[in-house]
């Protein structure tokens, strides 16, 4: 049984009754509002808002200069190395993911198990794509701050990619052997 309360009447005589009624099929499984974050939607807010970071956010703290580390053509070719990998890395997942693709943590009802292409590679190839492109995108510009939020946007998306397992351990039975033998952000890494 589904309850809500209301309220009816005037102030004067106000009254609160039980609504009582039998469960609709609308009802199961609905996440409620995505402010609870109860699908991991805050995960996706501090992603977005540290990617923005990396990409537009301040390169200057504390005096350092914008361009605070050293090797300037070394880090031209490793941060665009890095960047193209990364992008590579993440459009594969896009693709691969397909119709699974969500940018919530919380698995899509009637979705399946991706273990195919670069998910044979990673277990959360969009997250470790990212990292990647983001790192590459710091390393080029050689700036303390931006390659700080990057390392802010490991932590978030390993806790990200935690959660997620939490639901797809539940979900899927298969995950706990294929977690067994794929590495979890970054090929071959971790």
């Amino acid at each position: 049984m589904v309850r809500r309360a209301e309220t009816v009447g005037t102030d004067a005589t106000e009254k609160t009754r039980v609504i009582t009624r039998e469960p609709r099929e609308a009802d199961a499984g609905m996440p409620g509002p995505w402010w609870k974050g109860t699908r991991g939607e805050w995960f996706v807010v501090a992603q977005v808002a540290l990617i923005v970071l990396v990409f537009f956010g301040p390169r200057r703290w504390f005096g350092w200069p914008a361009s605070a580390l050293p090797l300037p053509a070394v880090r031209l070719v490793a941060g665009t190395t890095l960047a193209v990998l990364g992008a590579a890395l993440f459009l594969a997942g896009v693709f691969h993911l397909g119709s699974n693709l969500t940018p919530l943590p919380y698995p899509k009802d009637g979705g399946t198990l991706v273990q195919s292409g670069a998910y044979r590679l990673a277990r959360h190839p969009l997250y470790g794509g990212g990292i990647l492109a983001c790192a590459g995108w710091g390393l080029i510009l050689g700036s303390i701050p931006a390659l700080l939020y990057v390392a802010a946007l490991c932590v978030l998306l390993d806790l990200k990619a935690r959660r997620e397992e939490a639901w797809l351990v539940e979900r899927y039975p298969e995950y706990g052997a294929y977690r067994a033998r794929v590495r979890k952000l970054i090929p071959f890494l971790y």
